[in-house]
């Protein structure tokens, strides 16, 4: 009998790999038959406005946009826990300054993009490549830049200097941990397959978290050069107990997140229901 297929968008990042190593190794077994689908998140964001992929990562600031098509599922979540994006520069700037900065993010859908425009609103961008990010700062060709995943580890021993830290920022704002990404799944697959594919993701992040030296030696792979120390650390930043399961205060957070995008016309008001 042939399986169902079913297309599941990642980033090929260490935090993801890690987390659907229960699922691309088999180790978590399912009706249904798992293409993975290796994209940065910007693209897998647009992909969801258009309903493309059944199940995939995305951005929290993209949920508000595609609440209609996606479930929101209750693990696979980043929080920053008093970290997250930053802003970081050449050299030290004012907020002043940095108002009359052309600043380089990694996408207008990505949620460190919604944070920017909620600590500085009307914020001057241009969208760069995540990867590309640190590189166009450190040689002059823009004068900051909000930077996501491993950066957040490596900014300093590039020689480059922090302006804000959205993790710490939000978190004395809030008390809150900082939503960052969720994994969605497609509302019309119905309601058995969505609770079928949320149960099968959970095992997975638990496989993972139970199996933490295995799935790391396969989240290497996806580490773009990363040091095993690096690496290390990046996926314990991100997969955790949180990620099993984002628990009130998570969804809290989200709601939280979304409700001051939607108040500063950023993103359209939403509400957040959390597939169990």
């Amino acid at each position: 009998m042939t399986k169902t297929q079913i297309r599941l968008g990642h980033s090929p990042d260490s935090d993801d790999a890690f987390m659907f190593w229960g699922l691309a190794s088999g180790t978590v077994e399912s009706d249904y038959e798992f293409e993975h689908i290796l994209r940065d998140i910007q693209t897998l964001n647009e992909w969801a406005l258009e309903g493309r992929l059944e199940s995939t990562a995305i951005s929290v600031h993209t949920f508000a946009h595609v609440a209609d098509k996606y479930a929101l599922l209750r693990h696979g979540g980043s929080f920053g826990e008093d970290y997250g994006p930053m802003i970081i520069a050449r050299e030290s700037l004012t907020m002043e300054q940095l108002r009359n900065t052309v600043i380089a993010v990694p996408g207008k859908l990505t949620s460190a993009y919604l944070q920017l425009n909620i600590f500085l609103p009307e914020a001057k961008v241009a969208v760069v490549p995540f990867d590309e990010i640190m590189p166009a700062v450190k040689s002059g060709q823009y004068e900051a830049g909000l930077i996501i995943h491993e950066g957040q580890l490596t900014w300093e021993r590039e020689g480059l200097v922090q302006i804000a830290d959205f993790g710490k920022w939000w978190k004395e704002k809030t008390g809150l941990p900082l939503p960052l990404g969720v994994n969605v799944v497609r509302r019309d697959l119905g309601e058995e397959a969505v609770k079928e594919l949320s149960r099968v993701m959970r095992e997975s992040i638990k496989a993972g978290l139970q199996n933490r030296e295995t799935a790391l030696q396969y989240a290497l792979q996806f580490a773009r050069g990363k040091d095993v120390e690096t690496s290390d650390e990046f996926v314990g930043m991100y997969v955790n107990e949180r990620t099993l399961d984002m628990g009130d205060e998570g969804i809290e957070a989200i709601k939280l997140l979304l409700k001051m995008g939607a108040d500063a016309g950023i993103v359209p008001p939403v509400e957040v229901q959390v597939v169990d």
